[in-house]
């Protein structure tokens, strides 16, 4: 029968004789044992148990004091005592089930508990009562071994005829017990029980009162008793077991208990008791008894509130982890700024009593190893829940751990050794592992479910809480490992690390910005920060704030500190430029005078010494003219020290390196009187970071730190010195451009995204290239992406990149590794129209979102680039309205096309809506329509080409100079108005190109040179000069202008 139904047995069953004259006859014996009250009713006696009245030896306080036999509470407690034993007895007597027996059992416990309400009731009232109470709830902490120990000693008081339990009857009691950590550690430092008993009976003899049912304990007894329970707590224990009991007898100087432990060991003094005691105690460390007070190698101390400090066996855990909280200790942990949320929320987590593992799960960059080592430094102040202090925080390196692992089984080895030592530490070490998804397969033998790794080695020490580990992984990596197992990740408590926002990242910045100014010894402007962390967020998108922030504040200072050194280097460079100097002028003089003699070969090496002595002089003097010092610090110094560096480069410039050195004097005395060099305040500006972004992304540096309104203000002109003809579509993009950077639009959004329409060759492709060079530093920025490649539906994939399970996947997409590789750039998307309409459907989430995802699952941000697509859509109605219905050319003056071109855009417009859906016309910000090129066009196009031609042949040491006469020619051979200015192109060169080589490569013939020679350096005069000219037949003519005399008709058509 179960245990709860035990008490619904009928009444008249348990109501038996036997059991009702059990009960009364019990009841009356421990009520008059007590000196209790009669049972029915009766008269109240007046005597006292001979135990409760007796005062104990040695002066030691009892428990509690001689019972009152008229108070109501006793005589409850003896009659309720009564009344259980006779049920125990008479249920036994009448055979009950075993049920029945586990029941009675429990009944018993309760009259124990009641029996000890009773024996602390000699207060009277209320207050004692709930002391009781509450010192019954103590004893629910007890372990077996440590209630045994008690009750051992209570036996031990009964033989010994005491009545009570003192501090050296604890102790006895321990010593009995025979098996739990008290009694090994009392035995290892050299108490035996014999002896222990022989000397108690020497102190205190035998008693000489009856055998009582229940002894009290002393006052020392009941101290040790709390404070044993206090130890426990302190040491995050959740039970108290005996050795807890030692260390709080120990605490007494002059309990009986430490008197008695010291008489055997021979100690004079309590203080020598506790150390022999807990150097036992450190002996018996391996057994997991307790820490050794001395330190070895390996072994850390651990806080303790409570006697000695008990130390950490790490020996081989930190073989294989370093201890952040000791580098906290030592200062060496930067502080942990602005991810409060995130430690708050670890710290709950580790304070949970399950699944107390948080992992840190976020990108790469964000702060989750900060977080941990924040954490070191909270423990380190003291400024965590008590649950937390005293925790040792260790940072596990797999790396370490498999390193040297040669045989199987290795790692497994180091692994069990490493986790034993931290289960042994009391849950006092938290272990963090950076990575944590390399647990999955580290170590194992490899194959299908082959081999245990890593996790599943500590899967059953998380399981059952005596590891406690803080992960740090990616999001990625926390899909792809930890949640594929089940059984790891119910384990771990996942805390979203998000990356910072720009103002966060600046707090984070300036809160780590004193430990690089102490690295670096120089100091950060606030303006620098801010700088930093704009720049970074905006060039440099494949990475994550705060790192890349950082990183570009660390350069900017290693930067700056080695510019500093470079300054006091320009004295000795100076030095050694004037030595150079009369060094060049001596070699001079002597290739002269060899050059006289007729010694030739000597004059010969004289002038590779003095070409090698130049090359050290441009060397030095391009080092010393382009030092750039300090940063840019404020006041009216700054000004006086530009100047005199000025004039240090014009004298450097001019080889007057007197004059040069005197200057350099006279600017460092100036910064040595300066308030800034004494006190070493070297200044990291903006202008010093924006150099650092430069040199990583490849913008150039004006184009990072020129203030954007004047950039922009000029982009017209810069755009129209290459782009002839198209001033509406110029304008247009310059308008899109400045309204994207006034912040009118979404900072996710691309720059522009814009759409070039017109005929064939009328420049489009060539603006694109233009605002690469003009807006973005470089034509080299703009990603071209021809869409007749993506004519067919898989073709589309191309772009993101192939999907698992097909060939090319892993290697990325044409355009996302692009972009991903240059995100500062220019994208053309050229012809369009070509594309297969999929394409267009995945342009939406571009032009709207700015971003695309990979088939990896990476995002690819586009806020940094602007999008051009181009198309010839409306060409034929374009060629059409402007050739009043023509099929071929435009035919019409250029006033009437002028006055077309707005009916032109409207035609354009209509094709295009008819062609592309609304949802993708109306994600573009501009779309424009190119003009025909008119006669005038392509006359200005053509200047700008013979420009070219002419400065590739100066290159080539030759001048060419070209008649007006033969430019009309080509102009108006090249010109067509169906084809724009590509039939230009061919026209020059068919007739310059061709022609010049035909010469260049006759007159090397004919001179017997060889023309892999050809070339000029700078500084060195021209091998020859040509005249390019029409003959009457329309054939080109080329004339050299060394030592020929032209026909005056040339002459009067030549022109530079």
């Amino acid at each position: 029968m179960a245990l709860e139904n035990n008490f619904r047995i009928p009444v008249r069953r348990i109501a038996t004789p036997v059991t009702l004259i059990l009960s009364w006859l019990c009841a009356c014996a421990i009520s008059t044992r007590f000196g209790a009250a009669f049972v029915s009713g009766g008269q109240a006696g007046n005597g006292r148990s001979s135990f409760l009245s007796r005062a104990p030896a040695h002066g030691d306080a009892l428990f509690d004091g001689p019972a009152d036999p008229s108070t109501a509470p006793e005589a409850a407690a003896c009659l309720g005592v009564g009344i259980s034993l006779g049920l125990l007895l008479a249920l036994r007597v009448t055979g009950t089930s075993s049920s029945a027996k586990l029941s009675a059992s429990s009944l018993a416990g309760d009259a124990r508990g009641r029996l000890q309400l009773s024996a602390a009731s000699s207060g009277h009232g209320h207050k004692s009562v709930r002391a009781a109470v509450t010192r019954r709830a103590m004893f629910e902490r007890f372990t077996a071994g440590s209630m045994k120990a008690v009750m051992m000693a209570q036996a031990e008081s009964r033989k010994l005829g005491h009545d009570h339990v003192g501090t050296e009857m604890l102790v006895v009691g321990i010593l009995a017990e025979g098996k739990d950590q008290g009694c090994k550690v009392l035995e290892a430092a050299g108490v035996k029980l014999p002896e222990a008993l022989e000397k108690l009976q020497e102190l205190a003899g035998y008693g000489s009162g009856g055998k009582a049912i229940e002894i009290p304990f002393t006052q020392s007894a009941k101290q040790v008793l709390e404070d044993a329970v206090e130890v426990a707590r302190s040491e995050d224990s959740a039970t108290v077991g005996s050795g807890h009991l030692l260390r709080a007898l120990l605490k007494q100087d002059e309990s009986r208990g430490t008197k008695l432990i010291g008489h055997i060991l021979g100690c004079d003094s309590a203080e020598a008791t506790r150390q022999k005691v807990f150097a036992a105690f450190g002996g018996e460390a391996k057994e997991g008894v307790g820490a050794p007070l001395t330190p070895v190698p390996g072994v850390q101390k651990s806080r303790n509130n409570y006697g000695p400090k008990v130390e950490l066996n790490l020996t081989e855990t930190l073989k294989y982890a370093e201890d952040l909280t000791a580098a906290a200790e030592q200062g060496k942990l930067d502080p942990l700024v602005g991810r409060e949320p995130q430690l708050e929320r670890t710290i709950r987590i580790l304070g949970r009593r399950s699944k107390n593992n948080p992992v840190f799960v976020g990108e790469a960059g964000v702060g989750k190893t900060s977080i941990a080592n924040g954490l070191a430094q909270r423990i380190v102040e003291g400024r965590v829940p008590p649950t937390l202090r005293d925790k040792r925080v260790l940072s596990l390196d797999l790396a370490l751990l498999l390193a040297g692992t040669r045989y199987r089984g290795d790692f497994e080895e180091r692994l069990r050794a490493v986790v034993k030592e931290v289960t042994e530490s009391n849950r006092r070490v938290i272990l963090v592992i950076d990575e944590v998804h390399t647990l999955v397969g580290a170590g194992s033998s490899g194959g299908e479910g082959g081999g245990m790794d890593a996790a599943n080695l500590l899967k059953p020490a998380l399981a059952r809480g005596v590891l406690q580990c803080i992960g740090a992984t990616t999001l990625d990596e926390y899909r792809k490992y930890i949640e594929k197992d089940p059984a790891l990740e119910r384990r771990f408590q996942p805390v979203l690390v998000p990356e910072p926002t720009q103002e966060e990242a600046e707090q984070i910045l300036l809160g780590l910005a004193p430990r690089y100014e102490k690295h670096h010894q120089l100091r950060y402007t606030p303006e620098a920060i801010r700088s930093a962390v704009k720049l970074a967020s905006q060039y440099i998108s494949d990475r994550f704030l705060p790192d890349k922030a950082i990183d570009v504040m660390d350069e900017a200072g290693a930067k700056v500190r080695q510019q500093f050194f470079q300054e006091a280097e320009l004295e000795e460079e100076l030095a050694e430029l004037r030595v150079l100097k009369e060094e060049q002028e001596s070699v001079r003089q002597l290739k002269k005078a060899a050059v006289a003699s007729e010694n030739y070969q000597e004059a010969q090496q004289l002038k590779t010494q003095e070409i090698d002595i130049e090359a050290r002089l441009a060397a030095l003097e391009e080092k010393a003219t382009g030092s750039d010092t300090l940063g840019q610090n404020n006041g009216e110094l700054q000004d006086e020290l530009k100047v005199l560096r000025a004039r240090v480069q014009e004298a450097v410039a001019a080889e007057r390196f007197d004059e040069a050195s005197a200057l350099k004097a006279q600017e460092l005395e100036v910064m040595s009187n300066s308030e800034l060099l004494e006190k070493k305040d070297i200044w990291v500006t903006e202008a010093d970071v924006a150099q650092v972004v430069a040199s990583w992304t490849g913008v150039a540096v004006e184009q990072v730190s020129a203030t954007e309104s004047v950039r922009l203000m000029r982009l017209e002109a810069m755009l129209s010195e290459s782009v002839v003809g198209q001033q509406e579509a110029v304008s247009s993009v310059s308008r899109a451009l400045r309204r994207a950077r006034a912040g009118l639009r979404s900072p996710t959004r691309p720059i522009a995204a814009l759409m070039f329409c017109g005929p064939t060759g009328v420049g489009k492709t060539e603006l694109c290239k233009t605002l690469a060079s003009c807006f973005f530093g470089s034509a080299a920025s703009m990603i071209r992406l021809d869409m007749s490649e993506f004519m067919e539906k898989h073709t589309v994939s191309k772009l993101i990149g192939a999907p698992p399970g097909y060939i090319g996947f892993g290697e990325g997409g044409t355009l996302t590794e692009a972009v991903r590789r240059k995100p500062y750039s220019l994208v053309l998307f050229d012809e369009v129209e070509k594309a297969h309409p999929d394409v267009f459907n995945m342009l939406l989430q571009l032009l709207d979102d700015g971003r695309l995802t990979d088939s990896k699952g990476r995002t690819v941000s586009f806020a940094n680039t602007m999008i051009v697509l181009t198309s010839n859509i409306g060409s034929r109605s374009v060629q059409k309205s402007a050739g009043g219905g023509m099929s071929l050319g435009f035919g019409v003056q250029e006033n009437q096309a002028e006055a077309n071109y707005s009916s032109i855009r409207e035609l354009v417009h209509e094709e295009m809506k008819s062609f592309f859906r609304p949802e993708f016309l109306n994600r573009l910000d501009e779309i424009c329509v190119f003009r025909p090129l008119t006669k005038p066009d392509i006359r200005a196009i053509a200047e700008v080409e013979f420009q070219k031609v002419t400065a590739r042949l100066v290159e080539s040491g030759i001048d060419i100079s070209l008649t007006a006469r033969f430019k009309e020619h080509v102009v108006t051979m090249g010109y067509d108005p169906a084809y724009g200015a590509r039939p230009l192109r061919r026209a020059i060169t068919r007739l310059l190109e061709d022609t010049l080589a035909e010469h260049l490569l006759e007159s090397a013939s004919s001179q017997d040179q060889d023309t892999s020679s050809w070339g000029r350096a700078e500084g060195t005069p021209l091998r020859s000069r040509v005249l390019v000219d029409i003959s009457g037949d329309g054939r080109p003519e080329v004339h050299s202008l060394q030592g020929q005399k032209l026909p005056s008709t040339v002459k009067q058509l030549t022109h530079a």
